[in-house]
């Protein structure tokens, strides 16, 4: 599978990830200088996922 590297975990970068794993298009990862942002906005991803119907990987 492709991988994105999304530059800012703001809302226009979150909604983008959830679109990109929705549509099960590519990996992501979220990156922000904001420490622990990123980090906060994957977890909402993988929280959303069951419901929202993508699969998780975490590291």
């Amino acid at each position: 599978m492709e991988k994105v590297s999304l530059i800012g975990a703001g809302n226009v970068g979150t909604d983008t990830a959830f679109y990109i794993a929705e549509k099960k298009l590519a990996n992501v990862m979220l990156i922000d200088n904001v420490k622990g942002k990123a980090r906060g906005k994957a977890l909402d991803l993988m929280e959303a996922a069951p419901i929202r119907g993508y699969d998780i990987d975490s590291y």
